[in-house]
């Protein structure tokens, strides 16, 4: 069956970035001149999804106002540019969005429970608010020709340094093909010397459906949540779940440094602004190796 709905949790609190997530969800902090979840959605679209469900909780609303009309602005915007007006225009048109909130934060595997309604009997994409990818062919939309090949959950994984594993889900993977592996097992934030491999779950997943029953009746894991891991980790057990490592250049805008660098970076693939930041970084490099020789730095 083909994946054509998409969910994205985005209900969490952003305590990473306070206090700029105070009053503002953290998957609306910019890269360049668009939102965070902006870029995730864009990415879905651009895999073949038709269909969006965004898990929003307390004070997310503007996240819903981004993807809804704003006719007063695109009639100020009338008058002064129309290339700026069919930018606004398209944000709320790329795909059916729908919202629903998690009224209280349980963990990820609680959060795509919330999706089973809308998702119902049929495989679907997850994708973390957090996590940016950028390639020649979407993140997603390799998972996606991945399970149309195995018929079985797919997730999207990175080789981590080692002393890292305990920030994610990691897989146990068996080798099976170029870049893919079938999960032998599935550990969420293991211990270092508990690690079956350094291979992380990294924020993309294609998911079967039989995951919202397992989900329905899993015990709390780690942090006292319902982990998503430990979901997949008991859907293996009777529908595959297989490792696939993608050809996308990630970023985890979830941390501080990633942000920096994924908006660095963005940046620097712009026309119109590549010249000019490339400028001010080289001469912002010569600065700093000035200071460094004279010690006053």
């Amino acid at each position: 069956m083909r994946v054509r709905k998409a969910v994205i949790p985005a209900a969490g609190w952003g305590t990473r970035f306070l206090p700029a997530t105070k009053a503002q969800p953290k998957e609306m902090l910019p890269l360049v001149d668009k939102p965070i979840i902006q870029y995730v959605v864009e990415e879905a679209v651009a895999s073949g999804i038709e269909d969006i469900l965004i898990i929003t909780g307390r004070g997310k609303r503007a996240i819903e106002d981004h993807f809804d009309r704003q006719l007063e602005l695109e009639m100020v915007l009338s008058h002064r540019s129309d290339e700026m007006l069919e930018t606004v225009r398209q944000i709320g048109d790329m795909a059916d969005i729908h919202f629903i909130r998690q009224k209280e934060q349980l963990g990820l595997g609680h959060a795509i429970y919330q999706a089973r309604r809308h998702v119902g009997d049929e495989p679907f994409a997850v994708l973390l608010g957090d996590e940016v990818f950028v390639g020649e062919k979407p993140c997603l939309k390799q998972l996606i020709d991945v399970h149309a090949k195995t018929g079985g959950s797919v997730v999207a994984v990175r080789p981590v340094p080692l002393e890292e594993v305990r920030r994610y889900g990691v897989v146990d993977p068996e080798p099976v093909g170029e870049r893919l592996s079938r999960a032998v097992d599935l550990v969420e934030k293991p211990a270092v010397d508990e690690a079956p491999s350094n291979l992380a779950i990294v924020g993309r997943y294609i998911l079967d459906p039989a995951i919202f029953h397992v989900l329905a009746g899993l015990p709390p894991g780690r942090n006292g949540e319902i982990q998503l891991t430990d979901g997949m980790r008991v859907l293996n057990r009777y529908s595959p779940v297989y490792a696939y490592e993608p050809a996308a250049r990630r970023y985890d805008v979830g941390e501080k440094l990633g942000y920096i660098q994924a908006t660095i970076e963005l940046a620097l693939a712009r026309p119109d602004l590549a010249e000019r930041l490339e400028a001010y970084l080289s001469a912002l490099r010569l600065q700093r190796n000035s200071l460094v020789r004279t010690g006053d730095l």
